[in-house]
């Protein structure tokens, strides 16, 4: 009964492919689901290191100045 069953399985998968592989190579088959492309990865920000970045540095140099004025004016 077991063999009989693989026979049959393996009959279901021939046929199921063979089907599919003429539904692709017919002239004027209905096309399948159109695929989207996927989109691409997008590139992770760069970080910027403390001693690059000229805010942070033009910020330090004004505290290292004024160490007695707040770190934001009051509103």
């Amino acid at each position: 009964m077991l063999k009989l069953l693989l026979v049959v399985a393996i009959v279901a998968v021939v046929t199921y492919l063979a089907i599919r592989l003429l539904q692709r190579r017919l002239p004027g088959a209905a096309p399948g689901p159109a695929r989207r492309p996927l989109p691409r990865p997008r590139p992770k920000p760069r970080m910027v290191a403390p001693d690059d970045d000229e805010d942070f540095l033009r910020d330090l140099e004004r505290k290292r100045k004024h160490p007695d004025e707040p770190d934001e004016p009051a509103p």
